[in-house]
């Protein structure tokens, strides 16, 4: 998943992903469970599933860590997944930002 974040992509920007999200008309309270443990694993796990079949997941995400969405779960990842992909990002662009 990585690989497809970039230095803030416009893609995320474009509401059409939104309209054509598998959770659009899902109820958002499977996307943000109460804790990580317990009946919440497997809550987490069944929002993933929607996720993982998404035409907008790759946009999904992206938004989510660029916005820093810090809650729920967002393009297949929990809060503790982003956190770790977000400073790999963050990582990434001053690589980029150093070699050029």
């Amino acid at each position: 998943m990585l690989t497809t974040l970039t230095s803030l992509r416009t893609n995320w920007n474009d509401l059409d992903w939104r309209e054509d999200a598998t959770c659009r008309d899902l109820d958002p309270d499977l996307f943000f469970p109460i804790g990580v443990t317990g009946g919440a694993v497997d809550q987490i796990e069944h929002a993933k599933s929607f996720c993982r079949a998404c035409p907008s997941l790759e946009q999904c995400l992206e938004f989510a860590i660029t916005t820093n969405q810090e809650y729920g779960v967002w393009g297949g990842t929990t809060e503790d997944e982003r956190r770790i992909l977000r400073r790999e990002w963050r990582a990434k662009i001053r690589r980029d930002r150093i070699a050029s």
